[in-house]
């Protein structure tokens, strides 16, 4: 899938709920996710659809249950091109365009910094989660 496709289907914000909360919570059904995001089950599934389409989300059948995670592959290629286009234009090198400014460059990495904080956190939270249910 091309890449302005893949924004395409991320610019709902339904969709992008959809994919915190499996990447947060782990592989749903649609009833856990509609309760959850407060929208319909006939609702969720269209999105789930799209993002199954898309290649972002993917579905294995448990008897009557079918539960939907995040494809991680593709949410890795997603990171890959979001560091190609991000705002700072490094590209993924790490190294910034010499015409913005230092303070710009210095408010985007804070902003990055701040998210990779609240990611880790909730990987953090999912790993100490599934190590409960092990134990």
């Amino acid at each position: 899938m091309e890449p302005s496709e893949i924004f395409k289907v991320l610019s709902v914000e339904t969709r992008v709920r959809i994919i915190e909360l499996l990447k947060g919570q782990g592989p749903l059904g649609t009833k856990d996710i509609a309760t959850t995001i407060g929208i319909t089950t006939a609702a969720v599934s269209q999105h789930l659809k799209i993002l199954k389409q898309a290649g972002l989300v993917r579905s294995e059948r448990k008897g009557y249950w079918i539960p939907y995670k995040i494809d991680e592959k593709a949410m890795e290629n997603c990171r890959q091109i979001l560091n190609e286009v991000c705002t700072c234009g490094c590209k993924g090198t790490g190294q910034f365009r010499e015409t913005e400014s230092e303070r710009s460059n210095l408010e985007s990495l804070k902003k990055y910094e701040e998210e990779l904080r609240i990611e880790l956190g909730s990987i953090r939270q999912r790993l100490k989660e599934l190590e409960a249910k092990e134990e």
